[in-house]
C-alpha cells in the first residue's frame, strides 16, 4: 500500500514537472478595441473614416474632441497597427487594413491587404497596395512621409522571459493567385513571383544602448511562420517553438530569420526619446535572457506594396506558453 502511494505521488510529480503553463499577451484576447474617427482633406473627398486599435474600449469622435488626434498606446497595450492618420504636407489621410471581427463569444483581429485609392480633386486616381500588420510596439503619428516606412514606428516591448512558444488561434483566406504584384500609386503595377502568404514573426532580442543613443541587439530567440494554405475556419490553440540561439545551421533555418540590420533594420526608441535603428550583429547563446520582445503578424509577407488583393489573416488569443 505504502509503495502503492509513493508510485501516485512520484506520477504526479512528474506530470507537473512537464506541465506547461500560459500566459496571454495583454490585449491578445482583443475582445477590447478603440476606435477612432479621423476626417480626411476635402482635396482627398473629405471623409470621416473610423480606425480601429488594440486597446481599451472607446471611441474618439468629433464630440469629445478627439478627432484627428495622434494615436499613442493606450491602456498599456503593447500592440500597433497599420492602420495610420498620415498628415503629408497639410494632407489628413488615413489608411485601414486592420480590423475587429467576431469569434466564438468574442471578437478577434482581421488584417486584410488590399488597394486603397485616393482621388484628389475628384480627377487624379492613385492606388497602392496594402497590407494588415499587426505588432508589439507603437506607430509612431501623424506619418509625414512615405520615404523609410520602418522609420515611423517603434518596435518591440520590454520582455525579460524564455518562453518555450507562442501559441494562438487563427484562419487563413489565400487570394488564390499564383504570384503577387508590386503597386505603390507613383509607377507601373508589376507582376511579383510567388504566392502570396500571411506571416508571422516572434524575434527576442538583447538590446543595448551606447552613450550616444545608438541601439544594437543580439538575437536571442526567432520564430518566421508563413501560412501557405487556406484553413477551412479557424484552427484553435496552435503551438509554434521558438527556437533559441544561433540557429544558422538548422533545419529550421531560413533566409527570413537572418539578422535584421542594414536597409532593413527595425526601429526603436531610444533613452533620448529618439527613434533610431536597431543594428542586430549577432546570435546569443541559447540559454540567453532577452531584454525584448517583437511579435508580428502580416496579411502579406513580401513588403511593403507588395501582396496579391485579398489575401486575409485572422488571429485571436495570443498566449506565451512556457
Amino acid at each position: 500500500m505504502k509503495k502503492s502511494i509513493i508510485t501516485i505521488l512520484l506520477n504526479f510529480l512528474a506530470l507537473v514537472s512537464f506541465a506547461q503553463s500560459e500566459e496571454l499577451i495583454k490585449f491578445g484576447e482583443f475582445d477590447r478595441w478603440l476606435q477612432r474617427d479621423i476626417k480626411e482633406s476635402a482635396i482627398i473627398g473629405g471623409d470621416t473614416q473610423t480606425l480601429f486599435e488594440v486597446a481599451p474600449s472607446a471611441h474618439w469622435t468629433k464630440a469629445n474632441g478627439k478627432l484627428n488626434v495622434p494615436y499613442t498606446n493606450q491602456g498599456g497595450s503593447p500592440w500597433a497597427t497599420s492602420n495610420v492618420y498620415a498628415k503629408v504636407s497639410g494632407i489628413s489621410k488615413t489608411n485601414s487594413s486592420v480590423y475587429r471581427d467576431r469569434h466564438l463569444d468574442g471578437y478577434c483581429a482581421k488584417l486584410v491587404t488590399h488597394v486603397v485609392k485616393v482621388k484628389v480633386l475628384g480627377v487624379i486616381n492613385i492606388s497602392v497596395l496594402a497590407s494588415g500588420s499587426l505588432f508589439t510596439g507603437e506607430m509612431i503619428e501623424p506619418i509625414t512621409g512615405t520615404d523609410n516606412p520602418m522609420s515611423k514606428m517603434n518596435m518591440g516591448m520590454p520582455f525579460n522571459r524564455r518562453p518555450k512558444a507562442i501559441k494562438f488561434d487563427y484562419k487563413v483566406q489565400l487570394s488564390g493567385e499564383p504570384n503577387r504584384i508590386r503597386q505603390t500609386g507613383f509607377s507601373k503595377v508589376t507582376t511579383v513571383a510567388g504566392k502570396d502568404m500571411p506571416e508571422m514573426t516572434v524575434i527576442l532580442q538583447q538590446r543595448s544602448e551606447d552613450a550616444e543613443g545608438n541601439i544594437t541587439a543580439k538575437r536571442v530567440g526567432t520564430i518566421v511562420y508563413n501560412f501557405s494554405e487556406s484553413t477551412d475556419g479557424w484552427v484553435e490553440g496552435k503551438c509554434f517553438d521558438i527556437h533559441y540561439g544561433d540557429i544558422t545551421n538548422s533545419p529550421v533555418y531560413t533566409k527570413r530569420m537572418e539578422l535584421i540590420r542594414g536597409d532593413k533594420a527595425i526601429y526603436a526608441r531610444n533613452s533620448k526619446g529618439q527613434n533610431v535603428p536597431v543594428d542586430e550583429n549577432g546570435w546569443t547563446d541559447a540559454s540567453a535572457i532577452p531584454t525584448h520582445a517583437i511579435v508580428k503578424f502580416d496579411s502579406s509577407h513580401g513588403g511593403a506594396y507588395i501582396g496579391s488583393i485579398g489575401t486575409t489573416l485572422w488571429v485571436d488569443n495570443i498566449k506565451w506558453v512556457y
